[in-house]
């Protein structure tokens, strides 16, 4: 009885490892480069398990970036995608993503937190935008000059980083008409 107690969690930790090897998700790196509020260099993995470097890969001339601190804070990205999803459609060098962003974890905290999310978004635009960041959060909220977690950060930025636009929390239509009339203005 013991024995096969013994070979079940043996094999139970090799099949973990083996995920983990598998589907694993890295730390993020964080590098702050300049002075000033910036988006910093960091790596993080989206839900299809590719990584990215920011600002490097920012797809979009644009970039509309949903940051969330929180799980509850999902809801108040939900109130920006129908939005999101307009503003890309009427601005071709815009893009949006999600950038969850959770303290340093083990490796299998990581893991376990990217499936979950990734079982729970069917959508593949979405864990194509999803990516995830893995890093100490204080350094990272310094370098984009956001003050507290209360609410998730809405920002625009270029593909060098520069923020040219920000907010805080839910969608509403005023929120809105400021962000058209940046992006109205850089054109």
């Amino acid at each position: 009885m013991a024995l096969g107690i013994l070979a079940a969690a043996a094999l139970t930790i090799g099949l973990l490892f083996w995920l983990g090897s598998r589907i694993g998700v890295s730390r993020s790196r964080l590098a702050v480069v300049r002075e000033g509020a910036h988006f910093p260099t960091v790596t993080g993995s989206n839900l299809m398990r590719e990584e990215f470097e920011f600002p490097r890969d920012f797809g979009g001339k644009y970039n509309l970036l949903f940051i969330p601190f929180q799980q509850r804070q999902q809801q108040e990205v939900n109130t920006w995608i129908p939005a999101a999803q307009q503003l890309e459609r009427d601005n071709p060098g815009l893009i949006y993503y999600e950038l969850p962003t959770i303290y340093q974890l083990p490796a299998l905290s990581r893991t376990f937190i990217n499936e979950g999310m990734r079982a729970g978004i069917p959508d593949q635009t979405s864990r194509e935008r999803t990516i995830t960041f893995y890093l100490d959060k204080e350094t990272f909220k310094n370098a984009l000059a956001i003050q507290a977690e209360e609410s998730i950060t809405v920002m625009l930025v270029d593909q060098a980083g520069t923020i040219l636009w920000r907010e805080k929390g839910k969608y509403t239509a005023e929120k809105y008409q400021e962000l058209l009339k940046t992006l109205t203005e850089l054109e």
